[in-house]
């Protein structure tokens, strides 16, 4: 199935700006202090307790104050669970990162019911500079069978070929540009530009420069006969790419995201989206403008088998 009923959210402890992400996450803010960790909490306590109201299964876990990671609350890049039993672990472009990969995760992720029969571990590209940071960088349509890329820092082409044909995915990979200052410069994570649905894509095309590959998305998408709904690069920059489709219990889909996201939609955009789910949105502010990420990135999917 394309959405879960189930996701992993790490709660921060130490949650702030990220020198070593903000080399090429173009989003950060830097400004940090007190009242930003104790503003980010609220914010994740808030999304995690809107997410469960609507019956949707959160299953959150405590950051640690060591070794100290200041992006944790963004489990999606590290980890991804699949509904064979699998569990991949990614390298990280940022050595502070890394140091998220907690065993005991997955032993929680275990003790909630559900089970883990192999755990691919492909980090050690770490080692050669190769990065490929889950579903940050990867968006995939699994009724499909088909990965998304934009080549980045954080999405090694190779590794990305190699990835889908270990996983039986089809490839789509492509450049995708954001204005930063004066320069044209890769966007970091493919899931800040596009969020694949059910039945629905959206996505923005005009950071895709490059015609060739705009129009080989763009029909890729139109095989899935899925909506194409197309966002601007101002909604881009007010995370308007960064959602994640997800079902409740009862089999309810939603479309979630920041109310920062929601805000810069249109009217057409937003019953568009409402012809096939319900948006949930929350306030992310202080996550977004200091960590570069928002709902989406705070949420790992959890499509395992349940014991």
């Amino acid at each position: 199935m394309q959405t879960t009923d189930t996701v992993l959210m790490i709660e921060p402890i130490a949650f702030g700006y990220n020198e070593q992400t903000a080399e090429n996450n173009y989003f950060q803010v830097d400004s940090q202090n007190e009242e930003t960790r104790q503003k980010a909490l609220e914010e994740f306590n808030a999304f995690a307790e809107k997410l469960r109201s609507k019956g949707i299964n959160v299953i959150t876990v405590k950051d640690t104050l060591e070794p100290h990671s200041p992006d944790s609350i963004f489990p999606n890049n590290w980890v991804s669970f699949h509904g064979d039993g699998k569990v991949v672990l990614y390298p990280m472009f940022a050595p502070n990162r890394r140091v998220e990969r907690r065993d005991d995760i997955l032993k929680t992720i275990e003790d909630n019911g559900f089970e883990i029969k192999k755990v691919v571990d492909v980090s050690h590209f770490e080692v050669e500079n190769k990065f490929l940071e889950g579903t940050g960088s990867m968006i995939f349509d699994h009724d499909y069978k088909i990965a998304y890329g934009s080549v980045s820092l954080r999405l090694d082409e190779d590794l990305f070929r190699k990835f889908c044909a270990e996983n039986g995915f089809e490839p789509v990979v492509f450049h995708s540009f954001q204005n930063a200052g004066s320069e044209r410069l890769p966007i970091y994570h493919t899931n800040v530009m596009m969020c694949v649905a059910d039945q629905f894509v959206v996505i923005c095309l005009d950071c895709i420069d490059d015609e060739m590959e705009r129009e080989k998305v763009q029909e890729v998408i139109k095989s899935t006969e899925k909506e194409l709904i197309e966002i601007s690069e101002d909604q881009l920059q007010q995370f308007a790419g960064n959602m994640l489709q997800l079902r409740n219990t009862e089999g309810k889909t939603f479309l979630v995201m920041s109310e920062t996201a929601r805000k810069s939609l249109t009217a057409e955009q937003i019953q568009k989206i409402e012809n096939y789910s319900e948006i949930i949105s929350s306030d992310l502010s202080t996550i977004e403008t200091n960590g570069g990420g928002s709902a989406r990135c705070m949420l790992a999917e959890i499509f395992l088998p349940k014991n």
